[in-house]
């Protein structure tokens, strides 16, 4: 087997050059004078409703687009506040499933504005007079061709000037109408809700409406718990203040249990160097023959009195992370074993989503010494496709501020489900790792359930051996060995190789990500329609993931992320009488920070990957990328947003591209430079430059079509280009390892 490299050396940056041309109708577009008049009596009718509705400070409004759209086709002048862009003003964004002009179920964004009443007035006025516009001068209809006459200086400003006239034909081109948006109603019980941020403090504006806030229910300024009681009024009186609405009290889907056997006498070395992985979980009963191994904290409300069942589940989880394989020969994964620092949030009944989130964010600010979390509580209700979960935003922010990474199991199917069902919260994480279980036959596990998340989204990340009924998972429970199944079961066996990626490899969590998804996809990625096992099952062994077979060469990079374009045109693939014998595939991943306000337009950062082939195109170095992804290239006509996202991934913060395996593949041909390259471009869904300082960690895989092995010679060549290359050899690292954590004692 060959070892990864690591090749380091330096990613040029280029800021984004290219610069929007005049403001123009798309090709073969028109706007009529009666789709204008529509929106402007619609916005009449907004403005009616809230000047009699006094509540908030200004008008929440929701535009309802034709389609997906991208940030620049959204709006770019109407709704704008003085000074400001109008995306300055999204308060939320969602998906509905509507009939398009050709009677076909489309998915459509909708985005919800907040803006004043003098902002509402002034869209008013100008839909207006573009209306009278188009009446006199374009015969109630205004077509592309119209617009770039205009742009030519073919206009008549004497009712409206020319920019702000163009603008407003545009932005009403992708808007299919305005309305006011009401939350239906849902939860009967204490819920975690979100509103929207308008012009006044939360705890005031619920005051008006006879809801008396105190600030221990505040999970963040828009954010808080409601009970059943306050959830009425809030309906009743104020339906369109509500984003988003989860109920709070999770009740927890319980593994399958088997009997329980009576313990055999198991003994276990004293901790020594390990790395230490934290778990949040139900209760660690400290009896177990490991608990030398754990440091156990009960985070439940002393009052709160606990049963046996409250340690059952905590326990057998970190039983695998310390000792799996002593119990699971089949699952052995030569990582060793690990020290855990278990932290009793839950009891087995559920746990409240509020205490949960305030919990998380305290446990990780105080350990910060602990870079790899398991999570393998789950909800038994389904993801909303609009929003991420509160737990679920909560993890995502953590891991952006801590760099941390959480394990995440992607919660079961109860017994009495026979239909396929969602993914529960928190695993709609996206930063996190989200893992599915699957049999011992390598099938999805009769309690799966599945993504999307957010209509788009792949998770679960990956699968692993979770066991199922015909052989199960062999665990430690406080009344001995017991066998049991489940997502909860298969989360720490990932637990445990993003434990030694990072501890014991020395990886950055970006590029351990991205390792660990890439060994699952291999040359025959699972992603796809049913959502079921993510990108693949990842290997049972670390070797098989650490190393690459003799015919591949499986190389690591590591960058930052400080200009719109980070690149380089410098890899020198090995060839073979001047063609490349080599299939190829990449993995990226980024931890971006995100937004629960924006609903589905949840990540922040978009990285644009583009790896391949170096050719010359009028006159300019490019890539032929080998998914053949084409977006942001000069002179490439525009890809709708919703092709982008299916075809690219666009705004997933997981790349994974691949060509496919063939037998009667050809060698690809040698450009001139004989080079392969790599370009990241970034883009910001807010604020410009928001990304800045992004870490991302990127794989790359080259399979020699004939079964030879040139890594020694890729090595060469690399280092003749300038490349530093570090073979990762595991045995030196884990010396280094040892050596590090070793106690100096002065004399």
């Amino acid at each position: 087997m060959n070892n990864i490299l690591q090749l380091k050396g330096q990613f040029h940056k280029r800021r984004n050059t290219q610069s929007f041309g005049p403001v123009n109708l798309p090709k073969d577009a028109k706007v009529s004078a009666k789709h204008v008049n529509e929106l402007r009596k619609q916005l009449e009718g907004v403005k009616k409703y809230w000047e009699s509705t006094p509540v908030i400070k200004g008008a929440l409004v929701s535009a309802h687009y034709q389609r997906i759209v991208p940030k620049s086709n959204r709006l770019q002048f109407l709704l704008g506040e003085k000074g400001k862009h109008p995306n300055d003003a999204i308060r939320g964004a969602k998906f509905v499933d509507e009939l398009s002009a050709g009677n076909h179920m489309r998915k459509k964004h909708v985005f919800t504005y907040f803006v004043s009443l003098d902002t509402l007035q002034k869209t008013i006025n100008y839909l207006e007079k573009c209306e009278e516009v188009i009446k006199r001068f374009y015969n109630n209809e205004i077509s592309d061709i119209d617009t770039e006459n205009m742009n030519k200086g073919q206009y008549d400003d004497s009712i409206m000037k020319k920019n702000p006239f163009l603008k407003t034909v545009v932005d009403v081109f992708f808007v299919e109408r305005f309305q006011i948006d009401r939350a239906p109603k849902e939860a009967k019980e204490s819920s975690i809700v979100t509103i929207y941020k308008t012009g006044v403090e939360t705890i005031e504006l619920l005051s008006k409406l006879g809801i008396e806030m105190i600030n221990a229910k505040m999970i963040n300024e828009t954010t808080l718990r409601l009970d059943k009681g306050e959830i009425e009024i809030l309906h009743n009186n104020a339906p369109y203040l509500i984003a988003m609405q989860v109920r709070d009290f999770s009740k927890v889907v319980i593994d399958d249990l088997e009997q329980t056997e009576e313990e055999n006498t198991i003994t276990i070395d004293s901790p020594q160097s390990e790395p230490t992985v934290g778990v949040i979980d139900t209760q660690f009963d400290e009896r177990v023959y490991f608990h030398e191994w754990v440091e156990y904290h009960r985070k439940v409300d002393d009052i709160i009195e606990l049963g046996s069942e409250d340690y059952f589940h905590g326990t057998s989880v970190s039983s695998i992370i310390v000792d799996g394989p002593r119990f699971n020969p089949k699952l052995e994964d030569g990582c060793g074993r690990f020290k855990v620092r278990h932290f009793g949030v839950a009891t087995a009944g559920g746990f409240s989503s509020f205490t949960i989130l305030k919990l998380i964010r305290d446990i990780v600010a105080s350990n910060r010494d602990i870079k790899v979390w398991n999570l393998s509580l789950g909800s038994a209700m389904e993801i909303n496709p609009n929003f991420i979960s509160p737990e679920a935003a909560e993890l995502d922010r953590i891991q952006c501020e801590y760099d941390v990474i959480f394990v995440v199991a992607g919660t079961n199917r109860g017994p009495k489900n026979s239909e396929s069902i969602k993914i529960g919260a928190p695993a709609d994480s996206l930063n996190s790792i989200v893992v599915n279980s699957v049999d011992f036959d390598g099938k999805p596990a009769s309690y799966t359930r599945i993504g999307p998340v957010l209509s788009f989204f792949y998770k679960p990340d990956i699968c692993y051996y979770g066991g199922d009924k015909s052989e199960r998972i062999t665990v430690c429970e406080p009344l001995g060995m017991a066998k049991v199944c489940g997502t909860s079961f298969a989360a720490p066996w990932i637990t445990r190789k993003m434990a030694y990626l990072i501890h014991i490899v020395g990886l950055s969590r970006e590029v351990a990500k991205a390792l660990i998804i890439d060994s699952a996809a291999g040359w025959n990625r699972q992603d796809g329609i049913k959502y079921s096992m993510g990108y693949g099952i990842v290997p049972k062994n670390i070797q098989d993931i650490i190393h690459s077979t003799d015919d591949e060469i499986r190389f690591i990079m590591n960058g930052t992320i400080d200009e719109y374009e980070t690149y380089t045109y410098n890899i020198p693939v090995p060839q073979d009488m001047n063609a490349y014998p080599f299939f190829a595939k990449a993995t990226l991943a980024y931890f971006p920070s995100c937004d629960r306000d924006q609903g589905v337009d949840y990540t922040s950062t978009e990285m644009d990957l583009h790896f391949g082939r170096i050719m010359e195109k009028n006159g300019k170095a490019t890539i032929k990328a080998i998914d053949y992804n084409k977006q942001a290239e000069e002179g490439i006509q525009k890809i709708y947003e919703e092709y982008a996202r299916k075809l690219y991934r666009k705004w997933d913060n997981v790349k994974h591209i691949s060509e496919a395996l063939k037998d009667n593949a050809r060698p690809r041909k040698v450009y001139g430079s004989g080079m392969w390259g790599i370009s990241i471009k970034t883009k910001e869904r807010l604020l410009p430059r928001a990304g800045r300082g992004l870490q991302f960690g990127l794989v790359i895989t080259l399979k020699e079509m004939n079964g030879i092995n040139r890594i020694d010679e890729f090595i060469k060549l690399c280092m003749l280009k300038g490349w530093l290359v570090t073979s990762i050899d595991i045995q030196n690292q884990i010396d280094v390892y040892s050596k590090a954590e070793e106690e100096i004692e002065f004399e």
